[in-house]
């Protein structure tokens, strides 16, 4: 079983999809069609579309939108020919890209988009992001993006809002990735990365405007065991700004609670980042962020202690980890030294993993004060939430307990 699964993950599959692909909505005599064509690569003689789907064995096709529209009441699909991850220029390739390769770039996209101005990197994961980070140049971005979860950031796609130069080549080189995608690379970057044979690199234009992707809609459509589907319009974050976040305020049982302390601008600053991150991760998640920097992630759980829980854990785990690295050239699982593994935990510990000082950052919002305790008991001093439940009084106490702020944004931030 396991040579036969190795030798799949190695195969090309042939897909028995059609050339073209036609979407209709139909109401009456008025029909609206989205019409698609089929999307291939010759890569080492061998034209050939995805090199297989969600699993090895499983046949998967990409389609790009080559013509038609949508509109469904207020809202409308984006037009034809705005092209990001359906329209990839592989620059290396190695082989050809998997169905993740494609869907992690995407969501990295769909996080950039966002952060157009400052350079950002954002590495991800089977659809989750593992790091992002904003910094004053690409190669600091990518490297803080990267050790944020080094482990994790393994076999990963890299996204990048700016050309690639040396210094970043030379960084990424020094990894295992996936996929590496950006606007544009300069002279002697390929070379660089060309050293990791099977990397893809891709380049796409339109990530220099990336911007104007934002409020566009696409049609979400999930398809059922039975053979049914639901349809939704995708879900488009709002863009944010410091006016938009209202400081924490309730009544509860004819009392009024308030925070204590208004958020100051480098806690604001991490609040928006760390808002527009969290909206590509999948829903009931909890990160924390730090200047820019996400410090631990928690992707979406049954239960919002839980997941409070998951990004603390990871937050410590993370930072042994590159404690270790940066002193030893190590993982820190790789550490056997017990005077040494000691050391870096008593240091981890005395900093609380990275998160003292740090934003609490929530999709949805707390049902009750547990949830955010578990953020403020390490250290957190600030948290950005939707707001809205029945005991949101209980968070604001336990804020103010801590010398912590909040703010609401009104709106959640749910991605499946």
């Amino acid at each position: 079983m396991s040579k036969d699964l190795k030798e799949m993950y190695k195969t090309i599959m042939d897909d028995h999809f059609t050339p073209q692909m036609e979407v209709s909505f139909v109401d009456g005599d008025k029909r609206q069609t989205l019409f698609y064509e089929k999307v291939s690569w010759v890569i080492d003689g061998v034209n050939k579309g995805l090199r297989y789907g969600e699993n090895p064995g499983q046949e998967a096709a990409l389609y790009r939108l080559v013509n038609g529209n949508l509109a469904l009441g207020d809202a409308r699909t984006i037009t034809s020919g705005k092209y990001l991850v359906s329209d990839i220029e592989l620059l290396q390739s190695g082989k050809h890209p998997g169905k993740t390769n494609l869907t992690d770039a995407d969501n990295a996209l769909n996080i950039l988009r966002y952060f157009t101005d400052t350079p950002c990197a954002v590495i991800v994961k089977h659809n989750n992001p593992c790091g992002a980070a904003r910094a004053q140049s690409l190669e600091q971005a990518y490297h803080k993006a990267y050790m944020a979860d080094r482990v994790a950031a393994f076999g990963g796609c890299i996204a990048l809002n700016k050309a690639v130069d040396i210094a970043t080549a030379q960084a990424i080189a020094n990894q295992y990735a996936e996929v590496v995608v950006a606007p544009e690379f300069e002279d002697g970057v390929i070379d660089i990365l060309g050293a990791r044979k099977n990397l893809r690199v891709i380049r796409i234009n339109n990530i220099d405007k990336l911007q104007s992707f934002i409020g566009e809609r696409v049609i979400d459509f999930k398809t059922l065991m039975d053979g049914g589907m639901v349809t939704q319009w995708s879900f488009v974050p709002q863009t944010l700004s410091e006016k938009d976040l209202v400081v924490a305020s309730t009544e509860y049982k004819g009392e009024a609670y308030k925070v204590d302390r208004e958020p100051t601008s480098r806690e604001y600053e991490d609040m928006l980042f760390g808002w527009l991150v969290e909206s590509g991760i999948t829903s009931n998640s909890v990160i924390y962020v730090k200047d820019n920097v996400t410090v631990g992630i928690g992707t979406g759980e049954q239960d919002r202690v839980g997941v409070a829980e998951i990004a603390v854990d990871k937050a410590f785990r993370k930072l042994a980890d590159r404690y270790c690295f940066d002193r030893y050239e190590l993982s820190f699982a790789d550490l056997t030294d017990t005077d040494k593994r000691e050391q870096i935990e008593n240091d981890v510990k005395e900093v609380k993993g990275g998160l003292i000082g740090s934003t609490m950052v929530s999709d949805a919002f707390f049902p009750f004060r547990d949830g955010i305790d578990v953020g403020l008991r390490q250290g957190v001093k600030a948290v950005v939430q939707p707001g809205g439940s029945m005991n949101d009084y209980q968070s604001i106490e336990a804020c103010n307990e801590n010398n912590a702020t909040m703010v609401y944004t009104g709106q959640r931030s749910f991605k499946h």
